[in-house]
């Protein structure tokens, strides 16, 4: 059992759940950023993660089956912390909540999704992408955050660059990283881990080829940030 997290009673879960956003980027290198067509899908793609040593996984609302899927893996993958992500209104927050969310990720930081967001007591990794956004969100007592769009956004010299002012903040980068430029990302200091799609490949979903999801959870699994 990883030590950040801590177990609910027996009565409510059998999933374990993180205290929080800082926890979260420590549950993993990779953090699988999921998005399914089915409900069905989501069960056996989360149980192939654990098996491969990803105890972490953020199911996206980018599909109808989103919802759905967070619920059905909540519920019925032990040892599995689901988190929520591309959640952009105050509505949804609440959504996710309802269906068993253990975290909520969102792709940007707006005044009133971050309101909602901080209110339901999850644990954020709210998005940003400059130097403003992230200072917003230390002002409102988060030092875990997304950096979102991670390449687009500048890339590793920019986050980089921010250690220096806010040394203070632990990211999260995702948006463009792959198998073979996540060891850079997490060499960088305040770099907790990254989020990608490569884990789950939308063919390997659709084929159902869980063996393989667990293969490149194995993969994932082993990544780990250089110590000095």
């Amino acid at each position: 059992m990883n030590p950040l997290l801590t177990e609910t009673p027996p009565s409510t879960a059998t999933t374990p759940r993180v205290a929080s956003g800082p926890e979260v980027l420590d549950l993993a290198p990779v953090i699988p950023v999921v998005v399914v067509d089915t409900v069905e899908q989501a069960v056996p793609l989360a149980r192939a993660l654990v098996a491969g040593g990803i105890p972490v996984i953020e199911i996206t609302l980018r599909s109808e089956a989103g919802l759905g899927a967070i619920e059905a893996v909540a519920s019925r993958v032990e040892g599995m912390v689901v988190g929520a992500g591309t959640v952009v209104t105050p509505q949804q927050v609440q959504q996710v909540k309802d269906a068993g969310a253990q975290f909520v990720v969102t792709p940007g930081s707006p005044p009133r999704l971050l309101e909602a967001a901080l209110d339901s007591g999850l644990p954020l990794l709210a998005g940003a992408g400059t130097l403003t956004e992230m200072l917003t969100l230390a002002e409102a007592g988060l030092e875990a955050m997304k950096f979102f769009p991670a390449e687009a956004s500048g890339g590793r010299p920019y986050l980089s660059a921010v250690a220096g002012p806010c040394p203070q903040l632990r990211f999260c980068p995702t948006g463009g990283i792959t198998a073979s430029t996540a060891p850079q990302w997490l060499a960088l200091d305040n770099v907790g881990c990254v989020g990608g799609s490569w884990l789950t490949p939308k063919d390997a979903v659709a084929q159902g080829d869980w063996a393989r999801i667990e293969a490149l959870a194995v993969e994932a699994a082993a990544l780990r940030q250089p110590t000095a």
